[in-house]
């Protein structure tokens, strides 16, 4: 009666102790210390590359800061004067033939946008970043830029915002 009274309380305390010491994990968001850092913020990404398409400046920038505010408790100010800044410009606007037809003439074509982009890290200076960011789609040939322009730069705005994120904020 007592071995079974004693197997009893080890079970008990084997799930008490299993239930009460979990791990959690969160992927969602940075690796920020809120205790060091509250604010950022953000300049404007001029287009410096040959090929112009004007409405992707705004589109880069909304997406970018939405980002933050969306994966962050950053306060977002119109001042350079805050814990963390991200700076650049769009880089690249790159169209290139991709898989060739049987006809010789290329069926994919692939548009490229490159960002550099400047983190600075007003707090810790060793964690400021320069680096150049690139993302894109393929597109049959067959359709005109034109068709598919929009659609595929809020794809690789997504994409963009995604890299620069991990690799400033998110401490990937």
């Amino acid at each position: 009666m007592i071995r079974r009274h004693l197997r009893l309380i080890a079970t008990a305390m084997i799930m008490l102790i299993s239930t009460a010491c979990s791990i959690s994990y969160k992927f969602n968001g940075a690796a920020l210390d809120y205790n060091v850092y509250h604010t950022i913020s953000f300049s404007e990404f001029p287009i410096r590359a040959a090929l112009v398409y004007p409405p992707l400046q705004q589109l880069f920038e909304n997406k970018l800061m939405d980002m933050v505010t969306q994966q962050t408790r950053l306060q977002v100010l119109d001042t350079p004067n805050t814990d963390l800044r991200i700076e650049g410009e769009i880089t690249g606007y790159t169209l290139s033939p991709q898989a060739v037809g049987e006809n010789a003439y290329a069926s994919q074509t692939r548009l490229t946008i490159a960002v550099r982009v400047r983190y600075i890290d007003n707090r810790n200076d060793a964690l400021s970043k320069d680096q150049t960011f690139s993302a894109y789609r393929d597109f049959s040939a067959s359709q005109m830029l034109t068709d598919v322009q929009d659609d595929l730069c809020n794809q690789i705005t997504d994409d963009l915002s995604d890299l620069i994120f991990n690799a400033t904020l998110g401490n990937w």
